[in-house]
């Protein structure tokens, strides 16, 4: 018993001795995301029994947002368009039967979801990216889920069935710009973050051939393998959304989470110390030469595994990402849901908390996307409360992407002590106001800082950022954690879309009362 206690001992000591290593300097900037998955009701919003209630789904996508704003999220991918269907008004395809209980049925009380859920995102200081499927259009096989106006009625020649499901055949030159139009819909019309796509390009193999060998002959492009030319129909598709994006609104992100494997070693010298199911080979998705084209603004590649996992190890990978991002941002791609299982690795409570230390330690990694939100807010493993108390305890902003503008918006003027406020007891605090730029800027938000009286101002700390908001016309915070009798040092800067930061206002010195 005493040789169990020792150990005990050892293994606590080492925990807080990580712990306090961890937490002295978290980064400042560090792109925190969560998948929040729409197709057949995996996080939001509840799949009905009687019924569709707008304001219950309302209610329970603030409360998804509210938990992961308490986690320490700062960026969303909300699934919008499943499977060629549509979570918002304003383009040219069906609503989805995950919103409505069957396709092309319009939400009632009418409420336009995606427009909803950027205003509640932005409020939260988290960024919102449109989360795509490109190809998939249907779920099922089953007519009568499928409504009369849906574009594969409209368009039967553009689609092929394989296994259970029905695609878009990517080689057609049809299909291509019309997903291209489907997409700018939502860039023109919505003030999104970002457009973001995951893994489901061609379908994941099965036991049959895919039925496109007619399409390749009329449409080859001189291209003398099949392979070669499915992938060249994907690489079209990235490259002219790309370009369409960067025109409408050069601030918007394309970012793409691919499969965990590009190629393993053992095909191409430039692969990965890997040796499972490569998304080059298998879904024709060549996500490395995107980046390396410059397509894309980062690439998101599903790591679902654990360190020293043989055919797919979470570190080799995760090496090989960052070495072959050709300057562009990497995410990480975490398997939160796998946290509670016991194989390849995951029987270990710390998996999740040290793929996140591990990823911080590589300059070439800017952060993680959790898959999926049910996942992230069920606590799986306790990793939420490792994220919320220790990894992400203090806030962070998206970080910058010079290639899109790195220019300074203009900083606060006139940071002051709200007299108006202080007339209501209950805000007889800390109450700070600032003023717009006095000349024109691309002012988007406000970062507030806190120092103690006599500590030095320093903006590269993220435990001195008390409050990030994407908005510019509420000027004023509240500070709720200012104690009584002390005296705080206050200082705010300005974001711009990209959230770049202007240099600081003047110091407000304040004596909480």
């Amino acid at each position: 018993m005493i040789r169990n206690f020792t150990l005990l001992a050892t293994l606590l000591l080492s925990s807080i001795s990580l712990f306090a290593q961890v937490s002295k300097h978290p980064p400042k900037r560090e792109f925190r995301g969560v998948w929040i998955a729409t197709v057949q009701n995996i996080d939001w919003p509840s799949k009905p029994k009687q019924g569709v209630d707008s304001q219950q789904q309302m209610q329970e996508l603030i409360d998804i947002f509210d938990a992961h704003q308490k986690t320490g999220i700062n960026a969303v991918m909300l699934q919008v368009r499943p499977s060629a269907d549509a979570f918002y008004a304003k383009g040219r395809e069906q609503w989805s039967m995950f919103l409505t209980g069957k396709q092309g049925t319009l939400p009632e009380p009418f409420y336009d979801p995606l427009e909803f859920a950027i205003e509640e995102a932005h409020k939260r200081g988290m960024e919102l990216h449109a989360w795509i499927n490109p190809y998939r259009a249907s779920t099922s096989l089953v007519d009568s889920l499928v409504s009369s106006e849906h574009i594969s009625r409209i368009q039967p020649d553009w689609f092929f069935t394989y296994g259970d499901k029905k695609y878009f055949n990517p080689g057609l030159p049809e299909v291509r710009h019309y997903l291209v139009d489907v997409i700018m819909d939502v860039v023109r019309n919505y003030d999104i973050d970002g457009i973001h796509f995951d893994d489901y390009f061609y379908p994941y193999p099965g036991k049959t051939a895919l039925p496109d060998s007619i399409t390749y002959m009329l449409h080859e492009q001189g291209i003398t393998n099949i392979e070669d030319w499915r992938r060249n129909n994907v690489d079209q598709l990235i490259k002219d959304l790309s370009e369409a994006i960067k025109k409408e609104k050069k601030y918007v992100k394309f970012g793409i989470s691919p499969f965990g494997i590009w190629r393993n070693k053992a095909q191409d010298p430039a692969g990965s110390e890997s040796n499972g199911l490569s998304g080059y080979s298998a879904l024709y998705a060549d996500a490395r030469k995107w980046v390396q084209e410059g397509w894309i603004d980062y690439i998101n590649p599903q790591l679902y595994f654990a360190f020293g996992y043989t055919p797919a190890p979470y570190e080799k990978l995760l090496d090989w990402w960052a070495a072959n991002a050709y300057g562009k941002h990497v995410y990480i791609g975490q398997g939160a849901y796998r946290a509670m299982e016991d194989r390849d690795g995951w029987r270990d409570p710390q998996q999740l908390p040290n793929q996140v230390r591990y990823l911080r330690d590589n300059p070439r990694v800017q952060g993680s996307v959790y898959f999926s939100s049910r996942s992230l807010t069920n606590n799986l493993a306790g990793f939420r409360d490792s994220l919320q108390h220790d990894l992400y305890r203090y806030p962070a902003l998206p970080p910058v992407m010079p290639w899109l503008g790195m220019a300074k918006p203009a900083k606060p003027a006139n940071l002051r002590e709200d007299k108006f406020l202080l007339l209501f007891p209950r805000l007889r605090k800390a109450v700070i106001r600032w003023d717009y730029p006095d000349q024109e800027a691309d002012v988007y938000g406000f970062v507030v800082y806190r120092f103690d009286e006599k500590e030095p101002i320093n903006l590269e700390q993220a435990r001195n950022i008390r409050h990030i908001q994407f908005n510019d016309y509420e000027l004023g915070f509240y500070d709720e954690t200012a104690e009584r009798g002390k005296t705080y040092k206050y200082v705010v800067t300005s974001i711009d879309r990209l959230k770049n930061e202007s240099n600081p206002s003047n110091v407000y010195l304040k004596k909480v009362r």
